[in-house]
């Protein structure tokens, strides 16, 4: 039998329970996360920073060939950036410290493109100390982005690159405190300037980065932090860039290369990653990144063309909603600044989030349960949804993957969101579900589906009036482990509609 770390712990706390005569809690199931997994789906919301050189030359892509000295804003503020996100309910963000024209935002050793050869600062700038520290400031986590592709060295397309890359990788991992992410872009290889050839070089996407090695490297100076790409290994790509995944979202996922065979960051069927693989081998949650602008960089003839605080809460629930998390690109402006539009949309959002989940009617409703686990209710009751913040659960007995749960409001209230959180450190199990309202003195059903997962938001279209309403899990593979439920009255927030 080969035994986990995470399954040897559950067989010591079960025999532990069997000799105090306690029931024990059910096993793991399935592929089940990491501790930094764990970690960082509980972060649900973060923000992209896409700024670099493109958000001075008005551009997208840079071809590589950019004078260094064109990067120059001329008010940088790292703690308006960061403490507009904190407010707004962000828990961390991820700065673009080289992009794929090469340009680097630290004073790196590795190559002469960065911001020691601009004009801001005379020289003497760090884009990415001045970032994380305003992060350390305000308590939010700081993660990075490093372009795989870079179009300015003349090193790219030859094995000399990859050290290159990977001091570069090395510096940023170790000179700017914690890092919560480390994400890398699918986009590799291409035409450039590549320190002057001005050519097109293809790569192997799946041999040259040896991104086992690159990956290794990350755990070994960033334990903590969790890896991104189209292929994880710890956070998939959801597979586009509008920010959604499928209304069935798996947390596992085997990704598969375009022929059939390995796949590798930029080299996979990244169409199938929005759905991911019901009980698939490797625990690879969503992430979801898109911009609050049409592009990724700030353009001044965009600022009219912001996502409204209700494009941002349709976007929260076809992704978080959805068991994925929302990376939400908030570009700064050629000031160093995030510009009146953005910062606008996104506090309207977070007070509207705020608003939206600030008290769960279930909290002071009766709650039943048709099945408890081995009727210990301390243990793994109702009460448990509502009263430890997620940190317990309601767990049925084994061989029970059909049970159903009853709220009682003692009153009719009006409902428009409900939200559903596995106990995912115990693997996803669940495989459907349904929810009724009691109406005209019997059950109504109104929305059902398939995957739970970290979250899972019900909408119910319009706020519904009902004095009871119940959770019926119509299939799990597994006992039943559920660790939050919440009802909520989002007067127009959750619905759609513009409240």
């Amino acid at each position: 039998m080969n035994v986990t770390p995470a399954l040897a712990v559950m067989m010591l706390a079960a025999c532990a329970c069997s000799m105090a005569g306690a029931v024990p809690p059910p096993a793991p199931y399935g592929a089940i996360p990491s501790k930094r997994q764990l970690a960082r789906e509980r972060m649900d919301l973060t923000a992209f920073l896409h700024f670099n050189m493109n958000t001075f030359t008005d551009k997208e892509w840079g071809y590589g060939d950019e004078n260094p000295i064109l990067f120059h804003p001329t008010a940088f503020n790292p703690d308006q950036i960061v403490s507009t996100l904190k407010r707004a309910g962000f828990k961390g963000v991820i700065l673009t410290c080289k992009h794929h024209d090469g340009f680097c935002l630290w004073p790196t050793k590795a190559t002469d493109h960065s911001v020691t050869h601009s004009s801001w600062m005379n020289g003497k700038g760090n884009v990415v100390k001045a970032i994380s520290d305003a992060c350390h400031r305000f308590h939010m986590k700081f993660g990075v982005y490093l372009s795989p592709w870079d179009r300015n060295n003349a090193a790219y397309g030859t094995p000399a690159y990859l050290p290159i890359y990977r001091e570069q990788l090395r510096e940023l991992l170790t000179e700017f405190g914690p890092i919560f992410e480390v994400w890398f872009d699918g986009a590799n290889g291409g035409d450039g300037y590549y320190g002057g050839a001005r050519e097109t070089r293809q790569i192997d996407r799946t041999t040259y980065y040896h991104w086992p090695g690159t990956w290794q490297m990350v755990r070994r100076l960033q334990p903590g932090a969790a890896i991104f790409s189209d292929v994880g290994p710890d956070l998939r790509w959801v597979g586009n860039e509008s920010g959604y995944a499928a209304t069935t979202c798996w947390q596992t996922y085997d990704p598969v290369g375009p022929n059939g065979g390995p796949a590798a960051p930029g080299d996979s069927q990244y169409q199938t990653a929005g759905v991911g693989t019901e009980n698939g081998e490797h625990w690879m949650p969503a992430e979801c990144d898109v911009s609050i602008r049409p592009g990724w960089f700030y353009h001044a003839d965009q600022d009219g063309s912001v996502k409204s605080p209700q494009d941002l809460m349709n976007l929260y629930f076809e992704s978080v909603g959805r068991g994925a998390l929302l990376l939400l690109n908030v570009p700064p402006d050629r000031q160093g600044q995030l510009a009146a539009p953005d910062v606008m949309a996104v506090t309207q959002f977070g007070k509207n989030l705020r608003k939206l989940f600030k008290v769960n009617l279930a909290a002071s409703a009766r709650l039943h349960a048709s099945n408890v686990r081995g009727g210990d209710s301390a243990a793994y009751g109702p009460d448990n949804l509502v009263a430890r913040q997620g940190r317990s659960y309601w767990a049925t007995d084994d061989g029970i993957a059909q049970a159903s749960l009853t709220v009682d409001f003692g009153r009719s209230v009006a409902v428009d969101v409900i939200r559903l959180r596995e106990a995912i450190s115990l693997g996803q199990r669940i495989r459907g579900f349904a929810i009724d309202v009691w109406e005209n003195s019997a059950w109504h059903e109104v929305a059902t589906g398939a995957s739970i997962g970290n979250c899972r938001l019900v909408r119910l279209g319009t706020p519904t009036v009902t004095s009871r309403l119940r959770l019926r899990i119509t299939k799990s593979d597994a006992c039943i482990a559920l660790a939050q439920f919440g009802v909520y009255a989002g007067a127009g927030l959750g619905t759609g509609v513009k409240p």
